[in-house]
């Protein structure tokens, strides 16, 4: 089926259109014969999946769909699912579909690279896949074909078995024809701002999934502290710690939903430490940031800093006590109704107050934040939260009088993880504080009286931390 036509000004898309299907063979496969050839296609029974079966959330997809249709009336809009990317030579990485495809069609497998959704200008919507493998088509594709083939990756829905698991029309990826201006088009910065924009208040059934990825991820922490012992153990204890989370990932979700930070100790002051490769020191801390990503694609983004020791020194304590004091003071300023930088704000004030204190901000905190001033951020450096939902750093394409500059409202889900990473060569800082980073960092949801906090299973009290570690190790 050929797509609706369309004025190629009136065509928005994503990102760029897939390129033609064909067969992915490498140079090690060997020939197959005439002879294997037919018979590889005769003599298949029947298979298809449980009959009735939807994608989970099935009835919160075709609104989804209108209301973004209602924001682009009489436009064609083209949402890819995403390409395979290759990893090394023949090699891809595992794929994942692109939020808003997901967002759109329910459809987060593995199965997705190439697939188009079309929204027609008349509002209707056409999902354009690659279906399953004919068996007798002459190309050998389910068993031949690397990338596609189903004796290689898996059995792909066939064009009903997609529509009936979407409740959208599917036609076959070859009858899709993109037209000039979405060969031309590379990203639409509209359709995306539009897209992260009606992301940003989550239903009830996508705020159920994201507590669904926080519970995993507790349970993941949990094992990561019964592990302790043999991380303390091996040469790279970091790299120990990140596997033992990503398999309560892989196990309980999709995986995890980025790449697991197991920082210890100066390696906590880099915001973003995934090498892992550093051994634990039992005298030092861990920072843990790590998050489960469901099935369904809704990510978990949560931090705690752990004494290795199992008990916090007096100097760990007292900074650890200070970016808890600030995270309490950003939870406090959650509330519909409330800037979204406020929390922020509220973080950052206690940060500066604290380190004026100890002596090492040398400014008042009133001049450390004013715009034109901010020397706290030497030692804090980073926001103190963001959005969270299908992406780990959700709806980030919203323009920022909805987003940043923007108010908060029930619905959405949101870290609060204010952190002190004090480097471990900063001459403005004592010995005794140098090389220690703290990040506390849980997810919470704008509620009509404020904020629930859903990552509440996981201590966040230096006493409670401690007393949480003590029990799993015992």
């Amino acid at each position: 089926m050929t797509p609706h036509p369309s004025k190629p000004t009136q065509a928005a898309q994503l990102f760029q259109s897939p390129a033609p299907a064909q067969l992915h063979t490498v140079s090690h496969d060997l020939p197959v014969s005439p002879a294997l050839d037919a018979y590889m296609a005769d003599r298949w029974a029947p298979s298809a999946p449980a009959s009735g079966a939807r994608v989970p959330g099935f009835e919160h997809f075709a609104g989804r769909r209108a209301r973004l249709a209602a924001r682009f009336p009489g436009e064609r809009l083209v949402i890819p699912a995403g390409e395979l990317k290759v990893r090394s030579n023949d090699c891809d990485y595992r794929f994942r579909p692109h939020s808003a495809y997901a967002w759109l069609t329910g459809l987060t497998t593995e199965d997705q690279p190439g697939h188009v959704l079309v929204i027609e200008p008349d509002g209707d919507a056409v999902l354009y896949v690659r279906p399953r493998s004919p068996r007798s088509d002459g190309r050998g594709e389910f068993f031949r074909d690397r990338r596609y083939g189903e004796f290689w990756v898996g059995r792909r829905p066939d064009l009903d078995e997609a529509a009936q698991l979407t409740g959208i029309r599917c036609a076959h990826l070859d009858d899709y024809t993109p037209s000039a201006a979405e060969r031309r088009a590379h990203t639409d910065q509209e359709l995306a701002a539009a897209l992260s924009e009606l992301r940003l208040v989550k239903d009830a059934w996508e705020v159920g999934q994201i507590q669904l990825a926080v519970d995993h991820t507790t349970a993941g922490f949990e094992d990561v502290v019964r592990s302790l012992p043999a991380a303390l153990a091996h040469r790279r204890g970091e790299r120990w710690i990140e596997g033992v989370f990503n398999l309560r990932a892989r196990a309980e979700g999709n995986g995890p939903g980025y790449d697991t930070i197991a920082a210890a100790g100066a390696h906590a002051c880099v915001l973003h430490w995934i090498r892992n490769d550093g051994p634990l020191d039992r005298d030092r801390l861990l920072l843990l940031d790590a998050g489960v990503e469901t099935d369904s694609l809704y990510c978990a983004d949560i931090t705690r800093t752990l004494p290795l020791s199992g008990r916090f020194s007096p100097v760990q304590r007292q900074v650890y006590d200070l970016v808890l004091a600030a995270q309490d003071a950003g939870i406090a300023a959650l509330k519909p109704g409330a800037s979204f930088r406020d929390f922020h704000r509220a973080c950052s004030a206690v940060l500066a107050e604290g380190l004026h204190d100890w002596g090492v901000l040398r400014v008042s905190p009133e001049e450390s934040l004013r715009a034109d001033s901010g020397l706290h951020r030497r030692y804090s450096l980073c926001s103190s939260g963001h959005m969270l939902g299908l992406d780990l750093h959700d709806c980030a394409q919203a323009r920022a009088d909805q987003y940043l500059d923007g108010v908060l409202e029930e619905g959405q889900v949101l870290t609060v993880e204010p952190g002190l990473y004090l480097q471990p060569d900063d001459e403005t800082l004592p010995w005794e504080l140098r090389g220690i980073g703290v990040r506390i960092e849980d997810d919470l949801v704008i509620t009509s009286e404020g904020a629930r906090l859903m990552s509440h299973a996981l201590p966040r009290e230096a006493t409670a931390v401690e007393d949480w570690m003590g029990n799993l190790l015992a």
